[in-house]
């Protein structure tokens, strides 16, 4: 059974697009903080926008537009100057964190209208985020909530994947997990995922909620694994838990676990189980490509860097077989233009993300 809002979830336009286009008026995650440095500038696209990352003096995170107002030459194979800048690298001029160009080789002066976009930048949740569209509307408090990533509470760490795909097909992915039982039989999936019951719910805050218990069944080898670490030898069956938690555009924090049948934690209780958060925001690069950032954090052995680094790795061959299975998808997409896609009841999650995605669309005019 499937718990929704009566208000239909198909609305018309693009939601049912296989190719979705991306908003820009949104926070993207450009980098992990420690990628963005004071040594030397990283190129990155976003949302289409190909831009060079760098840090000044001070440590403050700057995103430019990746070209130079001369020749175009990108910016990011230039060097840092000063405690602002950024040199050009062909034919040597600078700007500075604003943008503007404060120095052209051979002349005295500079032409006022030399600068380059200079994009809003905030650090937060071990992220470096930027904003693609109008910054006048480049509000920090919209920013996700990804607190699990710096909170002394939680421990764990993460990786990217560079995901040949439309960043809509990661979205879609992630808001139904039945397919953990098709795609990671052997690691964390499972027959009753399918059968369970789930419920579906835009909250008032405009986030998307999908939870979904699964009860009384043998634990997976991923979670016997993880209940093992904080209750050695453990053996019985579990209460499992999936809670999905999407923020627009492109954030989904999912709420994990796993906890001794009938020890109360589908009730409130989790003191006897394992917790996880599985932390992931995917910035569009191209049409067909995304960065992928994910961690998983957890709140138990907080102290064990074994436990950290096996979770981590754990998770990285558990999302391989994912970007596998996107990337065969999109390749099937761009073999296949006159099909459409067609959608079940486990994707009630998924059209919520994108009815949401096109409401943003639509508000910059570009639905």
């Amino acid at each position: 059974m499937t718990d929704v809002q009566a208000e239909p979830l198909a609305a018309p336009g693009q939601v049912n697009a296989k190719i979705f286009p991306f908003p820009l008026n949104a926070w993207y995650v450009a980098a992990w903080d420690h990628e963005v440095t004071s040594k030397k500038p990283l190129a990155r696209t976003v949302a289409g926008q190909p831009m060079a990352l760098y840090r000044t003096a001070d440590g403050r995170p700057v995103a430019l537009a990746d070209a130079c107002w001369h020749r175009l030459a990108p910016l990011s194979m230039g060097k840092l100057v000063g405690r602002d800048g950024i040199q050009c690298p062909y034919h040597g001029l600078q700007y500075n964190s604003a943008g503007r160009c404060t120095k052209m080789p051979a002349q005295e002066t500079v032409n006022p209208s030399a600068l380059v976009t200079s994009y809003p930048v905030e650090q937060r949740y071990r992220y470096v985020w930027v904003w693609p569209g109008d910054p006048l509307l480049a509000d920090p408090a919209s920013i996700p909530d990804m607190h699990q990533m710096d909170s002394p509470e939680w421990a764990g760490d993460g990786l990217t994947i560079e995901a040949p795909c439309n960043y809509q097909l990661v979205l879609d992915n992630l808001m139904d997990l039945t397919h953990e039982e098709f795609v990671h039989h052997s690691s964390i999936g499972q027959e009753e995922l399918s059968e369970s019951d789930f419920t579906t719910r835009r909250e008032a805050d405009g986030s998307v909620t999908v939870t979904r218990w699964i009860r009384d069944v043998t634990p997976p080898p991923f979670w016997l694994k993880n209940i093992r670490d904080r209750f050695p030898g453990f053996e019985g069956r579990v209460d499992r838990w999936q809670i999905i938690h999407y923020y627009a555009p492109s954030t989904i924090c999912i709420d994990v676990g796993v906890a001794p049948t009938g020890t109360g934690a589908p009730e409130g209780d989790r003191s006897q189980g394992v917790n996880g958060y599985v932390m992931n925001t995917i910035t569009p690069e191209t049409e067909r490509s995304s960065h992928y950032f994910w961690a998983f954090m957890r709140n138990y052995r907080l102290d064990s860097q074994l436990i950290t680094t096996q979770l981590r790795e754990g998770v990285h061959g558990v999302f391989g077989e994912d970007e596998a299975m996107l990337a065969a998808q999109q390749r099937a997409i761009d073999a296949n233009p006159g099909k459409e896609f067609y959608s079940l009841n486990i994707d009630a999650g998924g059209m919520w993300v994108r009815r949401i995605l096109d409401e943003m669309l639509r508000a910059e005019g570009r639905a």
